[in-house]
């Protein structure tokens, strides 16, 4: 039977210093990289790209690049005795069913679940709440290596098709299906070329969003143009699907829309990037012009509802921390906007609706905080949660009755509770049966001041009772951009940390969303600097607190967060024992140049814009701020060849050249994941084998040569 890792970390790394040797210092013999002469001029300034050939992820000599990378990284993490131990606990805690919230579609309920090790979730539907459970859809049956996931968007108003995607090895690309949900079928209907697309159910269809097919072999790398909306028949071929909008003018946009539950409108949105976006509609009564509401790209306005003529809708016009606003179909103007739920001192992040309710979810404190209001504004109740952390859910039809939501913490698995509108009595669901005990763990937030007095707070995650000696094995996970809020949730993964000593910290840095727009802004374009100086004040805090020390801390991030964790290694390369960034930006210079980048412009700025954009990204670029000679920390980076939203080039280049640069015997490899995208859609079974090496490597990293038994886990 296998048996538990479960001795505190802190105490074996006290028994590596006096009685275990440390682990060898070794010179390791990285594949040779090859280098070319280019070299781009910015304003200016001249800068050298040796590494430009890896940006070619198809070509031979790139792929020969990445199975000699693969090939020295796997041998290194192979010779960690425990290795296969962190495996092996991982699938335990892991290996236990999870749902998602169900969600109604006329008379049937569909919800998502996982028995444990299944590499997707798989789909299942059921007639009324007491009906036959029966699988809808099962994406492990789709391909060997469970790479193909599959995603519902949502059925047509007469609840009788319902539209789904298929994604293959973690791309953005996806393909549209329609099934028949009465007799389970598809129709013959495909839609190729989608991304980043809903289904706007109307009559006999639906809108939805999609690319023209790029040339053969750029599928995974061309700067992506004219993101633009159809209208697909059922029972037509894609070729026959009728453009409603595409702007040739602004190749860049990105284009989006849905329908009202009413049917009588269709709202739809045109956006340069991440950030704000222009807001259309269009009288499907009537067949009207499309009419815009918003001009430019400066703010946030979203669409939730329409009802007696107005719309409701969720801005952070006048707003940063955002509030909901009724807007008069024939009488648009800002001026004649009004409120119905004013802006509060909290960030309100997200509204939903469900049984002529609106359902508004607040950050406090960067935990949720959830009101049933009526449509008038008025507050009917607020959700009372078990505990401090994150929800979501509270969506359904006008006519439910009832809605699901989920609610989870650091310590506390997503749980599935079913709350009565009427009552506001919320009854146990699904909870999920893992081994080990909430009640062995502590949570709290405290706050430091950043470099220029801004205080920022901090999660801090660990079992109780370890003693508080500077010499806790530590990591620090933060983000730091695109109005994106971090809340407690729960890991698996994490909990193999947590339950042998280790200290798990989230920071909510600016440039995220947990304190309004002000608080993005404050993390945006010039002032991205804001972002890392929080994160390396953060592990500066750890470490004055006594909570550990360099030695022993890591810090990790994927996407922009892998950005900030190869922004703070580069400016900060003493402070860390172990840095892993994932799927991180890493070329600030050509990052619009590739599939989406472009969309980042509006949070980054552009090398192209201006001398000043250009002078702040070339400042703290992770790949421009490697220099010869240096002694960075240990370093595991991740992609995924298949990563067609942060191209896997990033992290190709930076890790080539930081394998240049560095002077130390740590090691800094890179693990690229073949057939897997930037995460989503990610095989249950490449997840256990990639946070098992991260693991092993981390705690190796910090010099834990081996790590002990206990008891078996009880089955």
């Amino acid at each position: 039977m296998k048996r538990s890792i479960l001795v505190p970390l802190a105490a074996l790394v006290a028994a590596c210093t006096t009685e275990t040797p440390m682990k060898e210092k070794v010179a390791i013999a990285y594949p040779k990289t090859k280098k070319v002469d280019t070299t781009d001029v910015y304003f200016g300034t001249k800068v050298a790209d040796p590494y430009r050939w890896l940006e070619n992820d198809t070509a031979a000599d790139t792929e020969a690049w990445v199975k000699a990378q693969n090939k020295v990284t796997q041998s290194y993490l192979e010779k960690i005795p425990y290795r296969q131990q962190i495996e092996d606990r991982l699938t335990e805690l892991i290996n236990y069913p999870r749902l998602s919230s169900p969600f109604r579609a006329g008379d049937y309920y569909f919800f998502y679940k996982n028995d444990g090790l299944q590499n997707q979730s798989v789909i299942y539907y059921q007639k009324g709440k007491e009906g036959e459970l029966q699988v809808f859809i099962n994406p492990n049956t789709l391909s060997e290596d469970g790479t193909i996931s599959v995603n519902l968007l949502g059925a047509s108003a007469d609840n009788k098709f319902m539209a789904y995607t298929k994604s293959e090895s973690g791309s953005d690309w996806s393909k549209i299906y329609i099934r028949e949900i009465a007799t389970n079928t598809d129709l013959e209907d495909e839609l190729e070329w989608v991304k980043f697309s809903g289904a706007g159910w109307f009559k006999d269809g639906f809108y939805y969003s999609r690319y023209p097919e790029p040339e053969p072999g750029t599928e995974l790398s061309a700067d992506n143009k004219h993101h633009s909306i159809y209208y697909h028949k059922i029972g037509t071929p894609q070729s026959e699907d009728e453009l409603f909008y595409r702007d040739d003018a602004n190749p860049d946009l990105y284009h989006w829309c849905s329908v009202t539950e009413d049917d009588k409108y269709l709202t739809m949105y045109a956006a340069s990037g991440t950030d704000g976006f222009e807001l259309f509609f269009k009288n499907l009564e009537t067949d009207g012009e499309l009419t815009k509401i918003r001009e430019g790209f400066a703010n946030k306005t979203t669409i939730i509802d329409h009802n007696n003529g107005k719309f409701i809708a969720l801005t952070d016009i006048d707003a940063p921390n955002y509030r909901v606003v009724s807007i008069d179909t024939k009488n648009f103007a800002l001026e004649n906007w009004q409120d119905i739920v004013p802006e509060r001192e909290e960030t309100l992040v997200n509204v939903s609706t469900a049984g002529g309710y609106l359902f508004l979810e607040y950050l406090k404190s960067a935990t949720s905080q959830v009101f049933q209001m009526d449509y008038a504004g008025k507050t009917i109740r607020e959700i009372e949660f078990p505990a401090p952390g994150s929800a979501s859910g509270f969506s359904g039809k006008k006519e439910d009755g009832n809605v699901f939501y989920s609610f989870s913490s650091f310590t506390y698995p997503s749980t599935i509770f079913e709350l009565d509108l009427a009552t506001g009595e919320s009854t146990l669901f699904n909870k999920p049966d893992l081994k080990f005990n909430p009640e062995d763990y502590v949570s709290k937030q405290v706050r430091f001041k950043s470099k220029d007095g801004t205080e920022v707070p901090l999660f801090i995650v660990h079992k109780k009772g370890i003693e508080m000696n500077g010499s806790n094995p530590t990591l620090l996970y933060g983000y730091g951009g695109f109005n994106i809020s971090l809340s407690p949730t729960f890991s698996v993964s994490n909990i193999f940390f947590l339950e042998n000593g280790g200290i798990y910290v989230l920071a909510n840095l600016r440039g995220g969303g947990e304190f309004g727009e002000e608080w993005h802004k404050q993390g945006m374009k010039l002032d991205k600097q804001n972002v890392f100086d929080d994160f390396i004040g953060a592990a500066e805090y750890l470490i004055a607190e006594n909570y550990t020390s360099s030695e022993k801390l890591a810090i990790r991030g994927g996407s922009n967060g892998g950005l900030l964790v190869g922004a703070a290694m580069t400016q900060r390369p003493e402070l860390f024992a172990v840095a892993l960034p994932a799927v991180g930006v890493m070329d600030m210079l050509r990052f619009q140049k590739f599939t989406v980048g472009k969309g980042w412009i509006p949070e980054y700025g552009s090398a192209e814009a201006s001398k000043e954009e250009f002078d702040a990204l070339y400042a703290y670029s992770p790949l421009h701020n490697l220099k010869i000679g240096t002694t960075y920390p240990s370093t595991l980076v991740t992609t995924g060849d298949h990563d067609d939203r942060v191209v896997p080039a990033h992290s190709f280049k930076f890790a080539a050249t930081l394998q240049e640069a560095h002077s130390g015997t740590n090691p800094v490899f890179i693990r690229v994941e073949t057939d897997g995208g930037h995460g989503a859609g990610k095989p249950m079974a490449k997840i256990i084998e990639e946070q098992a090496d991260i693991w092993a490597f981390t705690l190796y990293e910090m010099g834990i040569t081996e790590l002990g038994e206990t008891s078996p886990v009880e089955k």
